[in-house]
């Protein structure tokens, strides 16, 4: 990013960006990026337990092709097995250089074996997008579908690319902000380290699911899935244990044993599931509301397995339960202020899920006032008509929680008098004959002006001056509606002594509609003496 070539231009872009990478990287929370570190345990857990199963794959491959004399038919099967696990094998070694090189470039581990720079996205950016988008995620959206294809080859159907564009997935390819960016931009701009571990990790899970169905279409061949039923039981595989509310939920309900004669029904709480080669389809949204202190949710589901044994011509049923855990999503506010919203004002909001990711499809209500939506996922509008303002978020029509802000009331403006264009001092007044020109001016408090300026906007719009000399009026009192006169006709008459009396009939703020209302002020007269 700091090259001696660059331009002053691309040296400031670098440099904001890494000012707007830093803000973003405070505005993650721990509990987000611990979930990340989770889910990315999860997922590598589950591709060592698939690489597991793929390797028993291939073993029973070899005893079947032995017990069936060696035959040259089933040595070449034999042989593309061997080819699918070296060819899978490779491409997880590579993604797992990658998840090694991102941990290494932000910063590594510290003495406990924690990611130092589990927050830090430029780096990712870096590596994976590169600045003429050169990085390394170009290289694996090739190599990934690469192999895709030639495990296509191996007679278990056409797999699907494993990298899409934003164009090309069906998730994203509708979404104005999404659509045009491709792959490399879609998973690893803007992401935290973390989160690009559990992207590469997640795309190990899809290579090992290959594997797995290639194998087994390998192993059909040579009848090593013809197997005995001299041990049966019943499994459930689940994709991940844990998952966001708000999410789907995957299983796959399986006997441990299948014949390719047996024509197995399985149910799910008690209804039907779609089965497919001998597993049943599990897919349910994932729901809870008894979280405990560390936001997780322990569930059940239970499910049943029924075929007719072919030895007996009895109906068997074998039933399953299987645990899961539902993680409570953290909810993201970001604003100018997020601890108390103002009352009867625009207070913009970016509410997201972090956990929820592209599948986050936010909805909401509010109580103790009224919103509308902003031109972006996740951006709202609040006017708060209350003491306090509860917004409750969903995404696709599941609740995800609430959060609750405190209302303050407006900051009364203060009303400042100038005189030629500078401030009255009132205690020391005027030198004869007094000023040339008047200004007033209805002045929002700085702070509440830094968070809400379209709501900060000031104006005096009714205010008389009166020409007094002891305690009667010499001129006046004279009314005007703009903030700003000519004092002519006033000093004209002014004597050493005398005072300009100035009282402010009504001031009015305009908000972030652009509407006037009246602003309640106590009175407020202001006496200038002419010296």
């Amino acid at each position: 990013m700091a090259g001696g070539k660059e331009t002053p231009r691309q040296k400031m872009i670098g440099m904001m960006y890494l000012v707007l990478t830093a803000l973003l990287a405070l505005q993650v929370s721990s509990a987000i990026i611990d979930k990340f570190v989770f889910l990315n345990d999860s997922l590598e857990y589950t591709v060592n337990e698939a690489d597991k199963r793929n390797q028993n794959s291939v073993q029973r491959i070899q005893k079947a092709v032995e017990d069936a004399g060696n035959r040259p038919q089933d040595a070449v099967v034999l042989k593309s097995a061997n080819e699918v696990r070296e060819k899978t094998n490779k491409v997880i070694s590579e993604l797992e250089g990658l998840k090694k090189d991102l941990i290494e470039k932000s910063g590594g581990r510290d003495e406990n074996g924690s990611f130092v720079g589990a927050k830090e996205e430029e780096a990712v950016a870096i590596y994976m997008v590169g600045g003429k988008k050169n990085g390394k995620a170009y290289d694996l959206k090739d190599r990934l579908n690469k192999f895709a294809d030639e495990l296509s080859q191996f007679g278990a159907g056409k797999f699907a690319p494993l990298a899409l564009d934003g164009s090309e997935d069906p998730m994203f390819k509708n979404k104005p902000d999404q659509k045009n960016k491709d792959f490399a931009e879609l998973n690893f701009a803007q992401t935290p380290m973390v989160a690009a571990l559990a992207v590469l990790s997640q795309k190990e899970s899809e290579v090992r699911r290959m594997e797995s169905q290639t194998l087994e279409a390998l192993a059909g061949k040579v009848g090593a899935a013809d197997l005995k039923f001299d041990n049966i039981y019943a499994m459930a595989r689940a994709e991940s244990k844990v998952v966001a509310a708000g999410t789907k939920y995957k299983a796959e309900m399986f006997i441990a044993a299948s014949s390719s004669g047996i024509r197995p029904s399985m149910k799910y709480n008690g209804s039907d599931v779609k089965v497919e080669n001998g597993k049943g389809l599990v897919e349910f949204t994932a729901q809870a509301n008894d979280y405990d202190k560390d936001g997780n949710s322990k569930k059940v589901w239970k499910g049943s397995i029924s075929f007719k044994n072919p030895s007996t011509g009895r109906d068997t049923t074998f039933n399953v339960e299987q645990e899961y855990v539902v993680a409570k999503p953290v909810i993201q506010v970001q604003s100018a202020s997020v601890q108390a919203l103002y009352f009867n004002c625009g207070n913009e909001l970016n509410i997201q899920v972090p956990a929820l990711g592209s599948t986050y499809e936010p909805s909401f209500s509010v109580s103790g006032g009224s919103f509308s939506k902003g031109a972006n996922k996740g951006l709202i509008t609040v006017v708060p008509t209350s003491a306090e303002v509860t917004i409750n978020v969903s995404s696709g029509g599941f609740s995800i929680g609430a959060e609750k802000f405190k209302v303050r009331t407006i900051p009364k403006p203060d009303v400042v008098v100038y005189a030629n264009g500078a401030p009255i001092n009132e205690k020391v007044g005027m030198a004869a004959p007094g000023p040339r020109a008047l200004d007033v001016k209805a002045l929002a408090d700085e702070s509440f002006k830094n968070f809400l300026p379209k709501d900060a906007r000031y104006k005096v719009t009714a205010w008389e001056v009166t020409l007094a000399r002891g305690s009667r009026p010499v001129v006046g009192p004279q009314v005007y509606n703009t903030e700003s006169i000519s004092t002519a006709n006033l000093i004209a008459q002014a004597k050493p002594g005398d005072r300009l009396v100035i009282e402010i009939k009504e001031v009015k703020r305009m908000n972030f509609k652009g509407e006037t209302e009246n602003v309640k002020l106590p009175s407020i007269v202001k006496s200038i003496s002419i010296n």
